[in-house]
């Protein structure tokens, strides 16, 4: 359910009866935001949408448009229905297309706060409309009364106007994607106290470490963080909260995390600041651990650990990795690479860590003799072992 309020909306609209100026004026806004690169069939499917809709209207405005099945069904049961018609790819034509139908569609969809809690927002550069479009993003933020709020912001410039519009609404913002294509400031997002769920996609330039520094301060409540898509940021970051003490740092707070990782001697640093970490997935690894070291890293409640490896970097990005972990909770090892599997150093981690471990993936070309397996299942009688061919690059 997320409305993209940047979506190349078909210019075809539909005049209702009762239907109020701001509404009319909300739409054409919609439409004027067409600077969205066009998605692959997505004009057949609204071509499909809008086809429907004329239908509809057509059946609405006939004289037997009060004996329609749908026409008398409650408005609970309509709301629910108009929560099944978002397209995955492209779900913000829908409720902006099904208030246009009909004067009754317009009420239900309007007043049903559900339907408005996931929106894309978008800034561009010399935004010469921005006025405009900051009204409708508050009218649209408005329809959510309270509901909490899912907010993607696709951003090619600095933040601080629209940071404006969402003022209001930062308490109701629980799950949030900052899109960044040009970022000349940092965007803040410490007071945003309900977020929950953070992800960051860096696809430009940032010539002041904006989003480093940006995720210096969390909000206390975040608790999963992906920054997979963020370029190769990461190492950075991981070194730049070292900085902070423990108990002023919202990344000890952090259960979930996605991050890549090029040198996997990071990820020994990453484990201190995140002691509350249950799931770790790290991705395009390209250097092993090429030092041994003399106090082995313990952590005590990683129960999901996913490792994959970069298809151009080091075959082995494995060597030294078990020797320099206990992991007493973990229940999922995914580990993905092109070298070998260290089964011995495995089997010391497995004795050393005694985890309840139940489920081993492996993946690219690493694959296990069956001595190696039966060793394995007789350390751990429920452990299951899944083989598979799935590059470094699949999120899991």
């Amino acid at each position: 359910m997320r409305i993209s309020i940047d979506s190349n909306t078909d210019s075809t609209s539909v005049s209702t009866a009762g239907e109020q100026p701001e509404h009319k004026s909300m739409d054409a806004t919609l439409r004027q935001d067409t600077n969205l690169r066009p998605r692959k069939n997505v004009n057949g499917r609204r071509r499909q949408i809008v086809d429907g809709k004329a239908k509809w209207v057509q059946s609405n405005a006939s004289p037997s448009a009060n004996s329609s099945p749908v026409h008398r069904l409650p408005t609970e049961i309509l709301s629910e229905i108009f929560l099944l018609c978002f397209p995955q790819d492209q779900p913000g034509l829908a409720p902006l297309l099904l208030s246009t139908v009909c004067r009754r569609w317009r009420e239900v969809a309007v007043g049903f706060p559900k339907l408005w809690c996931m929106l894309q927002l978008r800034v561009d550069r010399d935004d010469s409309d921005w006025q405009q479009r900051a009204l409708f993003y508050d009218s649209l933020l408005k329809r959510s009364h309270g509901c909490p709020l899912s907010l993607k912001i696709v951003c090619h410039d600095e933040l601080s106007e629209l940071r404006h519009v969402l003022e209001p609404y930062i308490k109701q913002i629980s799950s949030l994607t900052l899109d960044f294509f040009r970022c000349g400031k940092p965007f803040m997002v410490a007071d945003f106290d309900a977020l929950k769920e953070l992800t960051v996609i860096k696809r430009g330039i940032d010539l002041e470490r904006s989003i480093n520094l940006s995720l210096k301060a969390l909000p206390d409540n975040l608790r999963k963080l992906d920054l997979t898509h963020a370029m190769g940021m990461n190492a950075e970051i991981i070194r730049s909260c070292t900085v902070y003490s423990l108990t002023e740092n919202a990344w000890t707070l952090l259960t979930n995390l996605k991050i890549k990782i090029h040198w996997l001697v990071e990820f020994l640093h990453l484990l201190p600041q995140c002691p509350n970490l249950s799931s770790l997935s790290m991705f395009d690894v390209k250097e092993p651990i090429k030092y041994a070291y003399p106090d082995r890293t313990t952590h005590a409640k990683l129960q999901h650990l996913h490792i994959h490896a970069s298809l151009i970097g080091d075959n082995d990005v494995g060597v030294g990795l078990f020797n320099a972990l206990t992991l007493p909770n973990l229940g999922l090892l995914d580990f993905r690479q092109k070298g070998p599997w260290p089964h011995g150093e495995f089997k010391a981690f497995v004795t050393r860590s005694k985890c309840p471990l139940e489920s081993l993936i492996l993946g690219m070309s690493m694959t296990l003799t069956d001595q190696e397996q039966e060793e394995c299942t007789s350390l751990i009688p429920s452990l299951k072992i899944t083989e598979t061919g799935d590059s470094s690059d699949i999120d899991p």
